[in-house]
């Protein structure tokens, strides 16, 4: 071993730790690994930097914002409710449906985005068709896993594959060269859960079959469900006080919906606005509660209250459940931090947080992607909330079409990168000339492209990409690769592929599945020629094998599905099992007989 592949291997054993214990952001991981190859001088400026001119950095950043696009015009959603009209009633129809369908649009999104725009219409099927969510949640979420595999830009290992060959002299891949495995591997999935879905997916009962939404949430979460109105008088102790210095939350256990004062409305008042005489507000709360409160408060109470009535009119106000998306900027961020009632005017009754309901002041307790706020707010406002890139709204609220003007000149400029990947241009290039059509055609503002993109995910893949590359230059790549044939070699083919698929999928449980083919590339690069087989078709087996994570909700649409299908780990182990071996049994044997 050389001084050289020692300084590698511990880069390399410190990045793969790090990223496992999770203990920073897998971006700063990422620089941290790039800075650490120069800092060493295994790799030159120039070299350590190369990742941010990648081919595959470009991709995926114009694939974002071309997903944005498409959802920003209303495409998915429109796709979205015609696949819950065609399901019907059965529940093996709805999952078919639902679950070939989120495969199908993981193809040419992001299969997070794909999980997050049909997460809405799986919640309303569980409703209205009296199915526990955790019957659907789950095939759906591992189907749009699965759909990540069907062409090169499905998901972020297959992106990076075409740039991985290139370091080692090796031919890439055209866009569909992955579509006969992908299409094996999501028909495979979807049948598993099929025949076997009674036995492998827990059970839960339903039971809410013929009652409206705002019934359903009130029920499931024991909602408060009196709104009242009240005068505040000169000589209240509530005169000059905020919400929170009240303590309005926690020791009265109510919710100020609105303040009022003349002509002036205020729906779901910020903490620090100060309470004035003669101001009119609307109370949330169970009806003890609330006379508890206005008694130590001083409050009158009124029949009515100009400008905050609509607040008592379920057809202009009530209920909703919000969802924090993966990649939300809020993600990380208190109530306070995000200023929620500031912003949305919306007023959070209750936040499922790591599958416990957090009741009273919820100011200080940190968000996570999958956690859901129950807000309440008039249904204008929840609409603006849902509308934007920080939440999913859940509940359906007769929310107004999407401005669908430029659903044409969105669908142009997706067909136009799918054409000229087709017409022998890179992938990066013909995806991020759709991404500047769908500006051109102000389907997205330039501002809004860049806010499309999850630059978190874009630094860790241009850190990381160095990394494959001083394995190979330093030869730590066919290190390992020689100690790994030490126990396959002279095996049959399908020893050495399942040794190699068996390899990636445990990184992948552990770690990033970008990261894990970085790693992973290089190695197999090595194992293959010394094997004697062609290392293209083993490098392609490693960046789809990378999306065989279903033992653990470590990939990121089985940790956002995880709250709202109220799974536990057990529950990955028990269906991702059997999963995990048909991935396996599939890959290798598609590659064997197709590519080999």
């Amino acid at each position: 071993m050389t001084p050289e592949i020692a300084i590698v291997l511990a880069i390399l054993g410190g990045t793969v730790l790090l990223l496992v214990l999770d203990i920073l952001r897998i971006d700063v991981v990422a620089l941290l690994c790039l800075l650490t190859l120069s800092w060493t001088g295994i790799l030159d400026t120039s070299e350590a930097l190369s990742g941010f001119s990648s081919n595959a950095v470009i991709a995926m950043l114009s694939v974002m914002i071309l997903g944005h696009g498409i959802a920003r015009a209303g495409i998915m959603d429109h796709f979205a409710r015609r696949v819950v009209e065609f399901a019907g009633e059965s529940r093996p129809k709805i999952t078919g449906v639902v679950a070939t369908s989120a495969g199908v649009m993981s193809g040419m999104i992001q299969n997070i985005g794909a999980a997050a725009l049909l997460l809405p219409a799986i919640l309303n099927i569980s409703r209205r068709r009296d199915i526990a969510p955790s019957r659907l949640i789950m095939p759906v979420g591992f189907a749009a896993i699965l759909g990540g595999t069907l062409t090169m830009v499905g998901s972020g290992p297959l992106i990076l594959v075409n740039d991985l060959l290139g370091t080692a002299d090796l031919e890439g891949y055209g866009l569909f060269a992955v579509t006969p495995v992908g299409v094996v591997l999501l028909l495979s999935g979807i049948t598993l859960f099929l025949l076997l879905g009674d036995w492998i997916l827990p059970r839960e009962k339903g039971g809410e079959q013929e009652r409206g939404t705002q019934e359903i949430l009130i029920d499931r979460w024991q909602l408060p469900i009196a709104v009242r109105y009240f005068r505040i008088p000169p000589g209240s102790p509530a005169v000059g006080e905020t919400p929170e210095s009240l303590g309005i939350w926690d020791r009265h256990r109510v919710n100020v919906l609105g303040l009022a004062l003349d002509r002036d409305s205020d729906f779901a008042p910020w903490r620090e606005v100060r309470f004035e005489a003669d101001q009119h507000l609307a109370l949330l709360g169970e009806d003890d509660a609330i006379d508890a409160a206005a008694e130590a408060l001083g409050l009158e109470e009124q029949p009515r209250s100009r400008g905050l009535d609509l607040l008592g009119d379920p057809t202009r106000a009530g209920f909703a459940e919000v969802m924090i998306p993966p990649r939300s900027e809020v993600a990380g961020r208190t109530l306070r931090e995000m200023r929620l009632r500031k912003r949305h005017s919306v007023e959070p009754v209750l936040l499922v947080h790591e599958g416990q309901s957090v009741r009273g002041d919820l100011s200080d307790v940190v968000v996570s992607p999958g956690d859901t706020f129950v807000v309440f707010a008039p249904w204008e406002h929840i609409r603006e909330m849902g509308s934007s890139d920080e939440f999913i709204l859940v509940t359906e609220v007769g929310a107004e079409e999407r401005d669908r003007s430029r659903s044409g000149a969105a669908v142009a400029a997706f067909l136009l990168a799918i054409g000229m990947a087709l017409g022998g241009f890179a992938i990066s290039t013909a995806f991020l000339t759709g991404a500047l059509a769908m500006v051109l055609t102000r389907v997205l503002s330039m501002e809004e492209a860049y806010r499309a993109i999850d630059w978190k995910v874009v630094f860790f893949l241009a850190g990381l990409i160095p990394l494959g590359l001083a394995m190979q230059k330093t030869g730590t790549a066919q290190f390992l690769a020689e100690a790994v044939m030490d126990v396959v070699a002279g095996r049959h083919l399908l020893v050495f592929l399942t040794a190699v698929a068996l390899i990636t999928t445990g990184f992948s449980l552990f770690m990033s599945n970008v990261g894990a083919t970085v790693v992973l590339v290089p190695i197999v690069i090595s194992m293959a020629e010394m094997s004697g087989v062609d290392p293209r078709p083993v490098v392609l087996m490693v960046a789809v094998t990378a999306a065989n994570s279903f033992l653990l909700p470590t990939h990121q649409v089985n940790a956002f599905y995880k709250t709202p299908g109220g799974y536990e780990n057990a529950d990955y182990l028990r269906a991702g099992g059997l999963l995990t071996v048909l991935f396996i049994v599939v890959v290798v044997t598609m590659f064997s007989l197709f590519f080999l």
